[in-house]
């Protein structure tokens, strides 16, 4: 892996991850045009996902301290019930990395039209949100959190966005949007953690030669241009949110899921 590759995962990583465009999606993307094995650098997976998760402690740092303060309360405060909703979140996502592994993995072979179809799904998600008017903002709930939950699952495929479709739904369930987007970011931060802990465990069970070869300085430019990208991601996307326009990535969506599809047909 060259150095100007590395930075160009990590923007596309760092950027991906939070904007409601797929980062798996772009990534396969980036995979087909460039050739670069990806998934062969185990260790540069971690970093790429230490990154991101680092981006999300950073800007919710307040979020996740008072979270922390409220569990060690030993109460059923607000914060308790938001920890237990993303406990909730995670498991669809969980059962389908366990039981599903080996027919997920099959999807994530370059697989141009399959990404270019779910862009153009995301694409229709995103700006129907934008159309949604509520009258009056609804509470998070264990229902709502294991919807949520459900659709971060679906988001496994290449292509439909994790962000986008998790806040779209908490849109359409009734949260008010800031909030849609905050539970969003928060609940796939124990994810992000546990893929990182699984990449890990897999680098370290490589024969030693294999572990040798990584190159650390390009995985750590990586690092950081994923870790400043994703804190640009997080902040702008709230601020999109907030102001209803999604529909910008629609388009965005529409256009690369099109010339994908065409460039597979092709």
């Amino acid at each position: 892996m060259s150095l100007v590759e590395a930075i160009i995962l990590g923007i596309v990583q760092g950027l991906t991850e939070f904007l409601p465009v797929s980062s798996s999606g772009h990534i396969e993307l980036v995979k087909a045009i460039q050739g670069t094995e990806l998934e062969e650098d185990l260790l540069f997976t971690v970093f790429l996902h230490l990154a991101t998760a680092l981006s999300t402690v950073v800007v919710f740092r307040k979020d996740l301290v008072d979270i922390f303060k409220g569990i060690l309360s030993f109460k059923w405060n607000e914060e308790t019930k938001f920890a237990w909703f993303v406990l909730i979140s995670m498991i669809p996502a969980a059962v389908v990395g366990l039981f599903l592994k080996d027919q997920i993995e099959t999807l994530f072979d370059k697989n141009v039209l399959l990404v270019g179809s779910m862009l153009l799904v995301t694409g229709v998600l995103l700006y129907i949100s934008d159309t949604v008017k509520r009258d009056k903002a609804e509470s998070l709930s264990t229902g709502k959190s294991i919807i949520m939950g459900i659709v971060q699952a679906i988001s496994i495929l290449p292509g439909i966005s994790r962000s986008g479709s998790t806040i779209v739904t908490g849109v359409l369930l009734g949260l008010p949007r800031t909030k849609a987007a905050r539970f969003s970011f928060i609940m796939v931060l124990p994810l992000i953690l546990g893929a990182a802990a699984k990449s890990l465990k897999d680098f370290m069970d490589m024969p030693a030669v294999d572990q040798a070869s990584s190159p650390i300085f390009e995985m750590s430019i990586g690092f950081v241009v994923a870790f400043i990208s994703g804190l640009f991601a997080i902040k702008w996307m709230i601020k999109l949110v907030e102001k209803s326009q999604l529909k910008w990535f629609a388009y965005y969506c529409f256009l690369v899921g099109s010339a994908s599809v065409i460039y597979s047909l092709v």
